[in-house]
C-alpha cells in the first residue's frame, strides 16, 4: 500500500534545507522548480512515453506548481497519486500486450514502429495507445524471430517478459516510489546530485561490487533493459575490450554452453546476481550495442569473472618508432586508464603505495633511458579519480605553479598547486583525449593546455567539472522519527582552469580535432538535463611557456593532409557515417523480410569497409566479420597521435637547430 511515512516527510524537509544551504547552484525551491521536478518525475516513470496518455499529463498539471510545497511540508501524497495512475496504465497496457500473443501477427505487412518516443508527443487516445503497444509487441517478436526463434518460442519469451515488467511495477513500495521522486528532484539541481534510501544504499553497494568482483562494469536499469553505465579499468570487461558504455544486456548465460536467459524486464539486482559468480568462472552476455535499433545483430561475449586487477588498472607504456623525412623518431606512449591511489596503503604509512603519479614517474624514467624524443599521454576513456593524482601528474610536466581552482558554494576559491617540485619530462608532449575523458583527466589536460606545455588532440572532453559531497542524513537529524533516513549526494563545488574558465559543461576543446564515432549530443555533460552551465572566474597567477599557435597551425595542416590519404582514417570515417545513420533512426519496419534484408545489407557494407582498409594496407581480405579478432583492428586515433607527435618532434628539433645557428652567426 502506498502511504506516506513520518520518515519520508522528515527526509523531504531535511533534503530541502540541505539543498538550499549547500548545493552549488543555490537554487530557490519554488513554482518554477516544481514544474521541472514534475517533468523529471514523469520522465523517470515513463521516459519513452508509452504508458501515460495526453489526458493523464493534463490531469497532472494540477501539481505543476505545488511539488515544491510537497518538499517543504513533507506531504508526499501527490507523488503517490501520480504513481498510482502510472501503475494502472502499466497494468492496462501490459495486459493488452500479453493478449496480443494469442495470435501470430502478419509479418509481411509494411508498417513501422517508433521505438524512440522520448521526445515524441504524448499519445492522445486509448486507441492510439493500443496501436502503439500492438506494434511494440510485433517489433519485440520480430527481434526474436531475427535471432532464429520460432513464433511459439518468441510468444513464450515475450509472455514471461511482459509479466516480469508488470510484476516489477506492481511490487514497488512507497519507499521506492518516494526515492524515485526524490531523485527527480535531485536531477533538477544537476545530474550528479542524488538521494538513496537506506535499503537502496546497501543494494547499490552490493551492485557496485559487481564492478570489482565480476565482469568489471557498473549497471543501471533503463526502462526495461539493463544498460552498461561504465567499464571499470582493470576488470575483465576492460581487458576484453568489446563491452562499451551504453551497451544493453538482453540475455545472460552461465558457463560456455549454459542456456541464455532473457533478462529484459528483470529487476537490476536479479540481473546482477546472474552476472556475479565465483572467480574464474565464465559468464556469457547477450549484448545489443549502444544506439543500435531493435532487431540489430546481437553479440554474445564470454567473460571470465575476476576481481579488478590493480596492475591492469595501472598506467602502462610502450615505445614506437615512426619514420619521418628519412629518419626514425622514437616516441613513448603512456596510457593512463584512471587516476588511482592505494589510499589504505598510504594511510598505513607505506612509502611504496601505488598511485598514478608514482607509476607515471617510473615509466618516464624508463622511457627517458630508452631515448624517446616525444611523448603521447593517452587519457582516452579515463573518467577521472583522485584529485591529488591529477595535480601530482600535472606536476611531472610543469616546473611549478597552480594546477586548478576550486570554488565552493560560498564563493570561496581555493587554488591547488603543483605538489611535485621537479619536472620528470620536458620534451615534446601530446595529450590524447576523447569524449569519455572526464573530471581529473580534464584537470590535467586543461593545465597542460593552459601552460602551453603540450598539444591536446582528439575529441572535446566530457565536461564533468563539479565536486560532490555525501551527507548521511542520520548524522544530521536532531530528532529522528524513524531510523534510517538514507543519504544525499549534493554538488558543492566547481573546478576552474588557471585561466579562470570552468571545465564544467564545456570540457577541454582539443587543439587538433580527430574524428570520433561518439555523438557529443548524446554523451557528455552538456547532453544531460540539469547540467550546471559553463562560467568563468578570475584567472590565477601562473607562468606559461610561449604560445603554440603557429606550431598547432602547422601540425593541423599536416594532419589534415595525412588523413586524406590514410586508409585507416577512411575506414574510421566510413564507420562513423554508418553509425550516425543507425543513430538517426527513430523507427523500424515491422516487415520481417525487410528487416532481415536490412541487417544483411549492413553486415555486407561493414565487411566491405574492412576489406577496403585491408586491401589498402596490403593485407588479405576476409570472408566474414567473424574472422576478425578485436586486437586486429587498428587503433586509428593513437596512430594519428603518434604521427602528429613525430611532426611536432621534427618541428621542435628544426627550431632548436635554427636557434643554435642564429647564436653562432
Amino acid at each position: 500500500m502506498l502511504q506516506a511515512t513520518d520518515r519520508q516527510r522528515q527526509v523531504a524537509r531535511m533534503t530541502t534545507r540541505f539543498v538550499e544551504r549547500f548545493h552549488y547552484g543555490r537554487q530557490t525551491i519554488d513554482d518554477r522548480m516544481s514544474e521541472q521536478i514534475l517533468n523529471n518525475y514523469l520522465q523517470a516513470l515513463d521516459g519513452n512515453r508509452q504508458y501515460f496518455l495526453e489526458s493523464d499529463i493534463a490531469y497532472f498539471s494540477r501539481y505543476r506548481h505545488s511539488l515544491d510545497d510537497v518538499l517543504e511540508t513533507g506531504d508526499v501524497e501527490p507523488v503517490f497519486d501520480i504513481f498510482r495512475l502510472y501503475r494502472l496504465r502499466a497494468q492496462q497496457h501490459l495486459a493488452f500486450a500479453i493478449s496480443q500473443l494469442d495470435k501470430q501477427p502478419d509479418f509481411t505487412i509494411d508498417e513501422d514502429f517508433r521505438f524512440d518516443r522520448e521526445k515524441a508527443p504524448w499519445i492522445a487516445t486509448p486507441q492510439d495507445m493500443q496501436d502503439n503497444w500492438r506494434r511494440r509487441v510485433k517489433n519485440d517478436a520480430v527481434s526474436l524471430l531475427m535471432a532464429d526463434k520460432t513464433w511459439p518460442e518468441a510468444a513464450g519469451i515475450l509472455h514471461k517478459r511482459y509479466e516480469r515488467v508488470l510484476k516489477r511495477i506492481n511490487d514497488l513500495d512507497s519507499d521506492e516510489v518516494f526515492e524515485t521522486f526524490m531523485n527527480a528532484f535531485a536531477r533538477t539541481l544537476d545530474p550528479h546530485s542524488s538521494y538513496l534510501s537506506p535499503r537502496q544504499s546497501e543494494e547499490y553497494r552490493i551492485q557496485m561490487s559487481l564492478s570489482y568482483q565480476g565482469i568489471g562494469a557498473s549497471l543501471q536499469l533503463d526502462d526495461d533493459i539493463v544498460k552498461i553505465l561504465n567499464i571499470i579499468p582493470g576488470g575483465p570487461a576492460a581487458i576484453d575490450g568489446r563491452l562499451k558504455a551504453s551497451d544493453r544486456i538482453t540475455g545472460v548465460g552461465q558457463g560456455t554452453s549454459g542456456e541464455m536467459v532473457d533478462v529484459v524486464g528483470w529487476q537490476l539486482d536479479d540481473v546482477v546476481q546472474l552476472i556475479r559468480g565465483p572467480q574464474g568462472t565464465t559468464v556469457r552476455l547477450q549484448i545489443l550495442p549502444a544506439n543500435a535499433p531493435p532487431g540489430s545483430q546481437e553479440q554474445v561475449l564470454s567473460l571470465v569473472r575476476d576481481k579488478v586487477k590493480l596492475e591492469e588498472q595501472a598506467a602502462r607504456s610502450e615505445v614506437r618508432e615512426i619514420k619521418r623525412d628519412g629518419r626514425t623518431i622514437k616516441v613513448g606512449i603512456i596510457t593512463v586508464p584512471s587516476f588511482y591511489q592505494d589510499f589504505d596503503a598510504r594511510s598505513r604509512g607505506d612509502e611504496d603505495y601505488v598511485s598514478t603519479t608514482r607509476d607515471v614517474r617510473r615509466l618516464l624514467e624508463q622511457l627517458n633511458k630508452q631515448g624517446i624524443e616525444g611523448l603521447v599521454m593517452d587519457l582516452r576513456g579515463n573518467g577521472g579519480g583522485h584529485l591529488t593524482e591529477a595535480t601530482g601528474l600535472t606536476g611531472l610536466f610543469i616546473d611549478t605553479g597552480p594546477v586548478v581552482q576550486l570554488r565552493d558554494t560560498s564563493g570561496r576559491v581555493e587554488v591547488l598547486p603543483d605538489p611535485v617540485p621537479s619536472v620528470a619530462y620536458a620534451g615534446p608532449l601530446v595529450v590524447l583525449v576523447d569524449r569519455f575523458s572526464a573530471s581529473a583527466s580534464e584537470i590535467f589536460t586543461a593545465a597542460i593546455q593552459d601552460y602551453h606545455r603540450g598539444i591536446v588532440i582528439g575529441q572535446q572532453t566530457f565536461g564533468k567539472g563539479t565536486v560532490q559531497n555525501l551527507y548521511p542524513l542520520d548524522q544530521y537529524a536532531r530528532r529522528q522519527t524513524e531510523p534510517g533516513l538514507g543519504q544525499l549526494t549534493l554538488t558543492i563545488g566547481k573546478f576552474y582552469r588557471v585561466t579562470g574558465g570552468s571545465t564544467q559543461n564545456k570540457g577541454v576543446v582539443p587543439d587538433i580535432a580527430l574524428p570520433s564515432g561518439v555523438d557529443p549530443d548524446e554523451v557528455g555533460e552538456n547532453s544531460r538535463e540539469g547540467a550546471l552551465p559553463w562560467d568563468q572566474i578570475n584567472a590565477t597567477r601562473f607562468r606559461a611557456a610561449g604560445p603554440l599557435d603557429s606550431a598547432i597551425a602547422y601540425l593541423t595542416q599536416h594532419e589534415v593532409e595525412r588523413m586524406q590519404s590514410d586508409p585507416d582514417v577512411h575506414y574510421l570515417l566510413a564507420d562513423i557515417e554508418a553509425v550516425a545513420e543507425l543513430r538517426s533512426q527513430k523507427t523500424v519496419t515491422l516487415n520481417l523480410k525487410k528487416r532481415l534484408d536490412e541487417r544483411e545489407r549492413q553486415k555486407k557494407e561493414q565487411l566491405a569497409r574492412e576489406n577496403a582498409r585491408r586491401t589498402a594496407e596490403g593485407l588479405t581480405a576476409v570472408e566474414s566479420l567473424d574472422k576478425i579478432k578485436p586486437e586486429e583492428l587498428p587503433d586509428v586515433l593513437l596512430k594519428q597521435a603518434t604521427q602528429v607527435l613525430s611532426d611536432y618532434v621534427a618541428l621542435d628539433q628544426a627550431g632548436k637547430a635554427l636557434a643554435r645557428n642564429n647564436v653562432v652567426h
